[in-house]
């Protein structure tokens, strides 16, 4: 997997740092591709943040999902690394991300990661 997929994500300046509000982005046509069968894997990402010093630009985090497309990625590990990049780019107070993918072979798996801020 490439490394520089981060450095897609852009960010602007929050207007309110002082004020805690929860932002919430939902992106309902997620792709990766299961790295054992090569099948795709299809999925619902829901990400809420609370913003601290920057917001998430959403063209940006469009063209960074779209970026898994084609990579072969467990669930959790995908999960856990757009939760990386994200607390990486942004630098939340809290941010928490639930990846719901769609059954295959009828179970259908949800994956859920937190962030919390020590500052």
């Amino acid at each position: 997997m490439s490394s520089d997929f981060r450095a897609t994500l852009e960010t602007f300046a929050n207007q309110f740092p002082q004020r805690e509000y929860t932002i919430e982005i939902v992106c309902p046509e997620f792709t990766s591709v299961c790295p054992k069968t090569g099948q795709p894997d299809f999925g619902t990402l829901t990400i809420q943040y609370v913003p601290a010093a920057k917001c998430v630009e959403l063209k940006s985090l469009k063209l960074y999902l779209q970026l898994f497309r084609n990579e072969g990625i467990f669930y959790e590990h995908v999960t856990n690394r757009i939760l990386d990049d994200l607390v990486a780019a942004i630098e939340p107070r809290r941010i928490k991300l639930i990846a719901a993918f769609t059954p295959r072979g009828g179970i259908s798996t949800t994956v859920t990661a937190t962030f919390e801020s020590s500052r």
